[in-house]
């Protein structure tokens, strides 16, 4: 059970900008009202616009005080200020117990209502992080146990039969390089997470050309997969997006991995970005086998289960690794998607442009 005192500094916290938002916003509101007294002699517009302001205020800061505060403040200010006879307080108007009343009744609530509404979706946010992180430790503790065991089968074969000739252990010594590069690559994958998974933690983005990172994610891929045709269809023109270099190179590169292993009839890929709107678009399309309509809506959840990789094969689960795209991308605040196309399947990205780079 939480202390008392915490409670209060959570549902009342104070901060110098939340004070400087809600002076803001009152002064905007009693601005508003000064201007329509000056062309109306009505006085009915004031209530309404501070119910805004207490909404306004509600919905800027953080917790309940400053949400109250403008209520109270807006009573005030009516009554006070914009309600005759003006700059005093008069009691005595016919109804008005009953109207200033409701008047802070409706504020209250609104204000209530709006921080609550606020403290639900930080709640589901981070309900969100904490079934990511329980998706990702569910598939890791199966992905990395598979390659484990195999290095462990290998060497352990290689050490207890001396007599196996030099093409065998070869042979051996090759999958426990495949298996080794693959939990690198993995781990990699979880230091993104990591990265991301803390609330307070930012990614830091560099204006970066897209061709760049095309050509850099390209490069890589070409190193591990050279059987697989690649072709790099750049901008037209430069573009420059805001992003984590790093973090956008290993999400092409998650893609097109995941377009080589679970592709299975996959023989070139197509590396492409353009403009879109005021976004950037990243594509890799294949020409594989597609994608199982069955698994498409959790397609990036991290809850793909292994038995639906096509060869039942449990390192390969391609659910790890799209769970990390997607996570890039939102921190980025982007979009991710996936279709099926009439040869393979095209998984596609959209990350923000800078405003004069979209209003080109």
């Amino acid at each position: 059970m939480r202390p008392p005192n915490t409670i209060s500094a959570r549902m009342f916290p104070f901060s110098p900008r939340d004070l400087l938002v809600t002076v803001c916003i009152l002064i905007c509101a009693a601005g508003v009202c000064i201007l329509l007294r000056a062309a109306d002699t009505s006085d009915g517009f004031a209530s309404p616009i501070f119910v805004l302001a207490v909404l306004l205020t509600s919905r800027l800061t953080t917790g309940y005080l400053f949400g109250l505060i403008a209520a109270v403040l807006g009573v005030i200010c009516v009554n006070f200020i914009f309600t005759y006879p003006y700059w005093a307080f008069n009691l005595t108007i016919s109804g008005y117990p009953l109207t200033f009343l409701s008047f802070l009744a409706v504020s209250v609530i609104t204000s209530a209502l709006t921080t609550q509404i606020k403290r639900q979706e930080q709640l589901r946010i981070e309900n969100e992080k904490e079934k990511m992180r329980a998706n990702l430790l569910r598939s890791v503790s199966h992905d990395i146990r598979t390659p484990l065991t195999s290095i462990v089968g290998s060497t352990s074969t290689v050490l207890e039969n001396p007599g196996l000739s030099r093409a065998e252990q070869e042979t051996l010594l090759e999958d426990v390089r495949s298996e080794a590069q693959w939990l690198i690559r993995a781990v990699e994958n979880l230091l993104s997470i990591t990265r991301m998974g803390d609330g307070q933690a930012r990614i830091t983005k560099d204006v970066e050309a897209a061709e760049e990172i095309l050509g850099e994610a390209v490069r890589k891929f070409r190193k591990r997969c050279p059987e697989i045709s690649v072709t790099v269809e750049p901008p037209k023109e430069l573009l420059l997006v805001p992003m984590d270099p790093i973090l956008i190179e290993q999400v092409l590169a998650n893609l097109m991995e995941n377009a080589a292993v679970h592709g299975e009839t996959t023989a070139h890929i197509l590396v492409s970005a353009r403009p879109d709107g005021s976004y950037a678009r990243f594509t890799v399309a294949d020409d594989g086998r597609g994608i199982s309509p069955a698994v498409l809506p959790t397609l990036f959840d991290g809850t793909l289960k292994h038995s639906e990789s096509p060869k039942g094969d449990g390192k390969r689960n391609m659910g790890l690794g799209l769970s990390v795209c997607m996570a890039v991308v939102r921190a980025h605040g982007g979009t991710m998607e996936a279709r099926n196309l009439e040869t393979g399947a095209e998984f596609s990205f959209r990350l923000p442009l800078l405003k004069e780079e979209s209003g080109r």
